[in-house]
């Protein structure tokens, strides 16, 4: 008679087929997590290259089955539609402003777009990947970022009525991050609390409470703290000493350097307190092995609030930072960089600093597909799966990754149970 335990140990023979596939599935998945970072950059490039052949082929297949008046190429009676080269040489390209071409400039408007989208979504991402560390899904990143945009525009309109001048320069732009960052902050540890307490699924409570920032934000400025003078449900452009100052590129891009410079002291932040402090540590051993992290005398429950509340905060000062940096109001209808950052996260590893590059790739995707919507014909649709693809085959490895890190540290005589808590990343 077969054992039907799963075998724990690649000597052990093997007790049914099933079990034996998903061993070898577990340790295949196992050595992906313990790749070492030049491994790991290797596996993101070859995916990166690897989704644009296959974004090449989608392109050309649906560039045949196209009717179109131009076609790049005609074969007999086939004509091909589009041209795969040219759409991804607008979808990097474009995005950069096209480095190629003469009286090209860093400070063009199309690189402060790839900018402004970078610097938003590594709030977001880093929002996201603190979470994670901790070992929850924050899924609630968009309502928490929606709080503290509204709660950072509010209180810079308050302020403004109160003070100018030299004081409103130097005060409003602190005042507005701070209180993203309470807004998004206690938004965060609702879930948290939730979690911690009552032990409430924090996929659920978060996921259902972006549903509730939303409608909770659409009434309040809707019936209280609507702009009289415009027909969109928006609040009243904030006062110029309230938004951020246009440094180096045109204020009509709406990208801010110093924005950019704000989330970069962010990310090192947040790498220093988790990975240099003992909070940081807790954190982290919370993350991948709760049950020995409580054993070792950390607070799961006060870890688990100050982690949803800290995560919110970041998402929180993300919303402060679009609504100073790109809006100059609060609307509604944000775009989904609460989302985004979870992508962002996973093809980060949940590394601070990986959130940066992870954000730029982002940043020239979003940027690049409306290079490609106004400088091709082809249709937006098909952009929008270009980009996923290419999100899924870099983020895909990372995911496993994470997976198998996790199953790793369940291992009792493996390296990374050893060192729980104290890897670079998740």
């Amino acid at each position: 008679m077969s054992d039907s335990g799963p075998s724990r140990n690649g000597d052990d023979p093997p007790t049914s087929d099933s079990n034996d596939r998903w061993s070898q599935y577990r340790q295949r998945l196992i050595r992906l997590g313990q790749t070492s970072v030049g491994e790991r950059i290797l596996i993101a490039v070859s995916a990166l290259l690897l989704s644009l052949v296959v974004g090449t082929v989608i392109v050309t297949a649906a560039g045949l089955l196209a009717t179109c008046r131009s076609p790049v190429l005609t074969f007999g009676s086939t004509t091909l539609c589009y041209d795969p080269f040219y759409v991804f040489n607008r979808l990097f390209l474009g995005a950069l402003g096209d480095p190629f071409t003469g009286g090209w400039s860093p400070l063009n408007a199309q690189f402060a777009a790839t900018l402004r989208e970078t610097t938003i979504l590594v709030f977001t991402g880093l929002s996201v990947a603190l979470a994670f560390r901790a070992g929850i899904f924050n899924i609630g990143t968009q309502g928490q970022l929606i709080i503290g945009a509204l709660a950072a525009a509010l209180t810079v309109l308050w302020a403004g009525s109160l003070v100018s001048g030299t004081i409103a320069l130097v005060l409003f732009i602190p005042l507005g991050l701070l209180a993203g960052a309470i807004g998004g902050g206690l938004y965060g540890a609702i879930p948290g609390a939730l979690k911690a307490y009552a032990d409430a699924n924090e996929v659920i409570t978060t996921i259902m409470l972006n549903f509730v920032a939303v409608r909770v934000s659409l009434y309040l400025v809707r019936n209280h703290f609507a702009d009289p003078t415009s027909q969109a449900t928006q609040t009243r452009t904030l006062p110029v000493e309230g938004q951020f100052p246009s440094i180096l590129f045109d204020p009509r891009t709406d990208f801010s350097l110093l924005a950019l410079l704000i989330a970069l002291v962010f990310v090192g932040g947040v790498y220093y307190l988790l990975e240099h402090t003992a909070f940081g540590y807790d954190l982290r051993t919370a993350g991948i092995q709760p049950a020995a992290a409580e054993y070792g005398g950390v607070d799961s429950a006060r870890t688990i609030l100050t982690s949803l509340t800290l995560s919110g905060a970041l998402g929180g000062i993300g919303g402060a930072v679009f609504v100073m940096m790109t809006l100059g109001k609060f609307q509604t209808g944000i775009p989904s960089y609460g989302f985004d950052g979870i992508t962002v996260s996973i093809l980060a590893g949940n590394n601070p600093i990986g959130a940066v590059f992870a954000a730029l790739l982002f940043g020239v995707l979003k940027s690049g597909s409306n290079v490609v919507a106004f400088a091709t014909n082809v249709p937006p649709q098909l952009v929008g799966v270009l980009r996923g693809l290419i999100i899924l085959f870099v983020a895909m490895p990372e995911f496993f990754r994470i997976i198998g890190r996790r199953l790793a540290a369940r291992e009792p005589d493996s390296p990374a149970a050893a060192t729980a808590g104290g890897g670079a990343d998740d």
